[in-house]
């Protein structure tokens, strides 16, 4: 408290003005006091939120209180309250001391919440009206968890009592039921992340429970299931959810019995209960077992289900039924596939085909639920299918029924890959999300199915797609798309190496051409619905080697891309996915395309225009014209012409967008209004983008300057820099530049130096975090690319570049703004990683000349770097620094004074950061920034020689307290010829060495 007094702080003073805190004067509640009232009033929804706050407040009171929980306790023992969210709270008080504070309670006081738990329990037998399905959630919770606290020691006759007083009420069994489930939760849910302490006192809960209740717990679920099946049917469905929830840690005996399953199965011809014996039933096919007792279990269930007349799905009308049915039946086929895969593991030949046989018997109703046109019943037997396949897949010979199975499974997949008439392709919802997932899981089955017998796939798909494309004029939109899809998919679904469908083996070779050919002369590509226009358009850029086979069809396809159907389409979302489709066509295609290159680069000149700044939409947004640019480019720079043409054509192509940048970035500088102002820079930035996109076509075969380009792209750099100087909108125009700089310094060579400072001194103007932070990368491209011939302009601004940086470091900054010290973080790392670059060049002098003062300066931010910052990726960078610079000037002819840093501060870090607390050896980036520690200290001794050994050995290491034999054991593994024998050591070294 003196210290407090001392510092002149009233603690209680600033933390009483917080809501919710609880006040040092404030006595907590107590059982004298009951229950505040006001602070009650809070916890109705209606509330408003002053009241809200303090009902908070309240709540976190009462938890911290030693006995506060009594008073919520006798709240609820004596129904003192009506209030349903006052009874809720209660509870809640409870929950919390049951779950972390109930290890200190005494013996009576442990024993206080188990009576009042079981009075609120009697209580709901005699109470006139049941309590709200919230309040009684909240309540199995809480029995829940003082079940897995107290069972195996207090209370192992838990169930018994929970039993002795719930009898039959249906309002008892009704809690009783919530209460398994909640403790289910508790010991089985996989959601729900456990330590490993309360995983073996799971185990051991069910163990125990297993040897003293189960029997009777199941004896009670039939009793219940038997009692209420005809006159509650919450409560049975209730029971069947326990029953199934259960099933998969207890003896299945008990279950998978002849009095069990036929009152099951009685409840699969009642209504309201045949969805949850269904999903009762598939948890007992699903538990895991002997291979042949499951085969029995499974094969008996089905003869009894069928002779129920279960397998008619046609008369059956309930298709939410269905959906269930189709996962019990699901569960059944996957479970004898398993058990055959287990029998042939095992070499049981025998029940192997046994449950072979029984799985083929399945097939039909399988055949019947996949074809079913409600996608959720499709969709839930799909796992049987393709694990069925997987069996076929592995048999050498196929029967001629299991073929017919193949050809059914395969036309069932093109039915049901079929779009229906509301799918809206304009406004795609959650109903359109959930279909495309659903083909997403039909095309794995086609993919199974190629697998399987790609031939008989092939021909499939080739007379679906022949007989559709024939008479496409007449036939409905989905079957036209499903058509093409289907040749689409089986680029995958047929495994041949790249662009080897139309060559190699003819028989398929020759069936995809004939059905491209087929698609690009049948005039298909007009057909007036969206999905088929894009379907084909996707279709023709996957297989965009038939083109090298058959070019004579080039000019149609290229002609369908430009015109109304596909980049004039009147579906912005089409001509949107035209565009990139297109831009990988002519990618693909270059060497094709040069009879057509001029004609083409004429047909997309209007494409090409910068959208005005006046919220005018044309035809592509900016992101598409982004193809449309890298397409004109490929088609320029991979085209046949000469040096001059190729030029004419790129400055034809960039002029009218230097142009329109200059009239542009004049008409910002005038602009008054923000909004204004704002889609100037957007478009000025779009036109820079654009510039930028049309280099990507340039490569190392096909340069600037083999392409004569390098002048159009220079002037482009004149055109954009001034933008850099632009006092209005500089991040979005800054950013633009920033990025053609960078394309230029990879597409251009030395011409781009006399832009570099200038453009640097702008960047380097009123900067922030983040600015230098992307002004750097740029930098360092220039230093790696160009070294020596940057050299002077290097040495120039390196110190300029230093004090922008540490300026913005040295900023004071709001003590918990999260994103400033994140900010601040990375440009370290950015800072960092450019003397990295500069030292890693090979211009070391770049340092070297910055004088004595300066020179020191940067050194001592790198040992800063390596040792006080905890970021591992900072300090692995400042040790790859610190062993360079040691690498050059180490030596005995190195500056002078370096020897003296050496030892003074470079040895020392190497000992210093990993012995901080916060250098987590654990970590994988902190063990890398160790390992270049190591190589500093190899490189030090490789440059100073035993002298280096002497200073550790006499000096450095005895000033640590390091004992003689470790002084020793360091040193030899120092002098180690092999650089991993000491990496190894020096973890193992600092293991030690920390508390």
């Amino acid at each position: 408290m003196a210290a407090q007094e001392k510092l002149g702080l009233d603690v209680c003073g600033f933390f009483c003005g917080i809501r919710g805190h609880v006040c040092c004067n404030q006595k907590t509640p107590s059982i004298a006091a009951g229950m505040d009232e006001q602070a009650l009033l809070g916890l109705n929804p209606n509330a408003d939120s002053d009241f809200r706050q303090r009902a908070l407040a309240y709540f976190e009171q009462l938890k911290i209180s030693p006995d506060a929980w009594q008073v919520c306790a006798e709240a609820l023992a004596q129904r003192t309250y009506s209030d349903d969210h006052i009874k809720f709270f209660c509870f809640q008080v409870l929950e919390h001391q049951v779950k972390y504070k109930y290890s200190e309670l005494t013996t009576v006081q442990q024993q206080l919440i188990r009576e009042t738990l079981i009075s609120w329990l009697q209580a709901q037998m005699l109470n006139p009206q049941a309590e709200k399905t919230f309040i009684r959630n909240k309540a199995a919770q809480v029995f829940a968890l003082l079940f897995v606290t107290e069972y195996l020691t207090k209370w192992p006759k838990f169930f018994f009592d929970i039993l002795s007083v719930v009898d039959l009420n249906p309002r008892g069994v009704d809690l009783y039921l919530r209460i398994l489930m909640a403790i289910d939760s508790e010991l089985v849910d996989r959601d729900v992340v456990h330590t490993s302490e309360e995983a073996r006192r799971n185990t051991l809960i069910k163990d125990t429970m297993r040897e003293q209740c189960i029997p009777n717990l199941v004896e009670s679920w039939y009793q219940i299931l038997q009692n209420y099946q005809y006159t509650n049917s919450e409560v049975t469905c209730q029971c069947l959810e326990v029953v199934g929830a259960y099933v998969s840690w207890i003896d299945l005996s008990l279950i998978a019995n002849d009095r069990f399953i036929n009152m099951l199965l009685g409840h699969m011809s009642i209504e309201v209960l045949r969805e949850e014996a269904c999903d009762c039933l598939f948890e007992i096919v699903n538990k895991g077992m002997d291979p042949v007792d499951k085969m029995k279990l499974v094969e008996s269930l089905c003869q009894v289900l069928q002779s129920a007349g279960f397998f008619i799905i046609d008369q059956e009308e309930d298709v939410d039924f269905l959906a269930r049915f189709s996962k019990l039946v699901n569960g059944m086929g996957q479970s004898l596939i398993v058990s055959w895969t287990k029998l042939i593991k095992n070499g049981d030949i025998k029940n192997a085909q046994e449950a072979l046989q029984a799985i083929e018997t399945k097939v039909a109703l399988m055949l019947q639920l996949l074809i079913h046109e409600d996608d959720d019943i499709s969709s839930n037997i799909i796992g049987f299918c393709y694990d069925y396949l997987h069996i076929l897949k592995q048999l050498s010979v196929l029967s001629d029924q299991q073929k017919a199975n193949v050809e059914a499974i395969m036309l069932a997949v093109m039915k049901k890959l079929t779009y229906d008439e509301e799918y809206n392709f304009e406004n795609e919802g959650e109903d359109e999300a959930m279909f495309v997932e659903y083909r997403k899981q039909l095309k794995l089955l086609l993919d199974r199915l190629a697998q399987v017998s790609p031939e008989l796939l092939l021909a499939s798909v080739r007379r679906v797609f022949s007989s559709t494309l024939q008479n496409w004029q007449t036939t409905r939109f989905m079957e036209v798309e499903v058509a093409i899809r289907l040749l689409y998919m089986l680029a995958e679904a047929l495994p041949v190496s790249h662009g080897a469908h139309f060559s190699g083996d003819v028989s398929k070779a020759s069936a995809l051409q004939d059905m491209m050919r087929t698609l690009v002369t049948s005039g298909v590509s007009s057909y007036q619905h969206t999905s088929v226009t894009l379907e084909f358009f996707e279709t023709v850029v996957r297989y965009e080697k038939f083109f090298t086979v058959e070019p004579q069809h080039i000019p149609c396809v290229l002609m369908a891309f430009l015109d109304h159907r596909g980049l004039r389409h009147s579906s912005a979302k089409v001509r949107s996915r035209t565009a990139y489709l297109f831009s990988r066509f002519v990618k693909s295609l270059n060497k094709q395309m040069n009879p057509f290159i001029e004609d083409i680069l004429n047909r997309i000149q209007d494409l090409l225009e910068l959208s005005p700044p006046n919220g005018y939409q044309s035809l592509l947004s900016s992101d598409d014209q982004l193809f449309i640019y890298e397409t004109a480019g490929v088609l320029i720079v991979n085209s046949e012409y000469p040096a001059e043409r190729k030029q004419a054509l790129m400055r034809n192509l960039l002029t009218p967008l230097m142009e329109k940048f200059k009239i542009l970035l004049e008409k910002l500088m005038l602009a008054q209004d923000e909004e204004r102002q704002a889609s100037l820079a957007d478009c000025l930035n779009h036109a820079v983008g654009f510039a930028s996109r049309t280099s990507k076509a340039f490569s190392n075969k096909q340069t600037v300057k083999q392409c004569g380009c390098s002048e159009v792209y220079l002037d482009c750099l004149q055109t954009f820099l001034p933008a850099l100087s632009c006092p209005l909108q500089k991040d979005i125009l800054r950013s633009g530049v920033r990025t053609f700089l960078h394309r230029m310094i990879i597409c251009l060579e030395e011409e781009v130096l006399p832009f570099i400072p200038s453009a640097s001194e702008h960047m380097l103007k009123d900067c922030e975090a983040k600015d230098l932070q992307e002004f750097i990368p740029l930098i360092n491209q220039i230093t790696a690319k160009f070294k020596i011939q940057v050299s002077p302009f290097l040495q120039q601004m390196f110190m300029p570049l230093l004090h922008a940086i540490f300026e913005v470091l040295l900023r004071p900054a709001e003590e918990n703004d999260q994103s400033a010290a994140l900010e601040k973080q990375m440009l370290r790392r950015s800072y960092f990683a450019f003397l990295q670059t500069v030292t890693g060049s090979g211009m070391s002098e770049v340092i070297a000349n910055q004088g004595a003062e300066n020179v020191e300066r940067v050194l001592v931010t790198v040992i800063q770097g390596a040792v006080e910052y905890p970021d591992p990726i900072a300090q692995k960078t400042c040790f790859i620094i610190l062993s360079k610079l040691v690498e050059l000037w180490g030596g005995k002819d190195g500056p002078v004074g370096f020897a003296d840093f050496v030892y003074k501060h470079i040895v020392p870090a190497c000992f210093l950061a990993p012995l901080k607390q916060t250098f987590d050896l654990a970590d994988a980036q902190t063990v890398l920034a160790l390992s270049e520690c190591a190589v500093t200290l190899k490189t030090i001794h490789l440059k100073r020689g035993p002298e280096c050994v002497q200073y550790l050995q006499q000096e450095y290491l005895p000033s640590l307290q390091v004992a003689p034999e470790i002084i020793q054991e360091f040193c030899q593994a120092l002098q180690q010829p092999d650089a991993k024998v000491f990496k190894n050591y020096l973890k193992v070294f600092f293991q030690r060495a920390r508390p």
